[in-house]
């Protein structure tokens, strides 16, 4: 469920907190700092709510819902067939359907990110971190402010 309408109003403007699962690899990795910096400005601080953060385990994305019910769908709908453009492998991934009732919507996001993208501690300590007493380093939550 997408967090804002086409129109672009907010889905759930009585929220007041987001839960986020997140895989411990590539940018939105546990020891990202740049992940939760971005979290607090684009989420918590943009619209007013507490994100709170639960990390998978390194390794353990196995357990993560995603990469079942619609990773593995997706990867058997294009097997065999080479993947030589972006259009056509977009093609591929918004033609994943299911008896079920999934049906993929994908779209090409062509912004270029900049690499090599540092924050400093006194930044990080701007983001106001409330680190969870279960698992410290892969829960937490980040409130707005």
């Amino acid at each position: 469920m997408r967090w804002w309408r086409d129109d672009g109003v907010r889905r759930y403007p009585e929220a007041k907190r987001l839960l986020i699962h997140a895989d411990t690899g590539g940018s939105n990795a546990a020891n990202s700092r740049v992940f939760k910096v971005r979290l607090k400005e684009k989420l918590a601080d943009a619209f007013g709510i507490s994100v709170t953060v639960s990390h998978y385990p390194t390794g353990a994305s196995k357990w993560n819902p995603i990469e079942h019910r619609l990773f593995s769908r997706i990867s058997t709908n294009w097997a065999g067939t080479p993947l030589r453009s972006l259009k056509g492998m977009l093609s591929l991934i918004r033609g994943t359907v299911t008896k079920a009732g999934l049906k993929v919507r994908a779209l090409l996001n062509p912004r270029q990110y900049q690499n090599g993208v540092r924050v400093t501690d006194e930044e990080l300590k701007g983001v106001g971190l409330q680190r969870h007493e279960v698992c410290p380093a892969w829960n937490y939550t980040i409130s707005p402010g």
